[in-house]
């Protein structure tokens, strides 16, 4: 953990325990405090590779819910027009850019889905 993350555990013993110095503090110490951080602590976050809170991701989901009661309401809802890009996939880096192909013949699209299945 101080190997890999050594500013988050850093920033996180002194925010949790105010702890300016964790090296000084003994290593036996120094690690059950470390173990006690909270699950959505810098270090923790980091070791886990999360990108966000599980919090800002619920609330994302609920923003994400909501934009799409109230587009489904609209007339570009109805249409399947304009959809809104989810709150949800900036939250986590994703690109939200779906990639949209059309075909102008049937040999066209098997030819891509071979491709895409690796049958050629």
């Amino acid at each position: 953990m101080a190997a890999r993350f050594p500013d988050e555990l850093t920033c996180d013993m002194a925010e949790t325990y105010h702890a300016l110095d964790w090296r000084a503090l003994g290593l036996p110490l120094a690690a059950t405090l470390a173990a006690g951080l909270r699950e959505n602590s810098r270090t923790r976050m980091a070791l886990a590779g999360s990108v966000s809170t599980v919090d800002t991701l619920l609330l994302g989901a609920a923003v994400d819910a909501l934009h799409l009661l109230v587009w489904g309401k609209t007339k570009d809802g109805q249409k399947g027009r304009s959809r809104p890009e989810p709150v949800v996939n900036r939250l986590l880096g994703t690109p939200g850019q779906r990639q949209t192909t059309g075909f102008s013949c049937a040999a066209e699209y098997e030819a891509a889905r071979a491709r895409i299945l690796g049958e050629r």
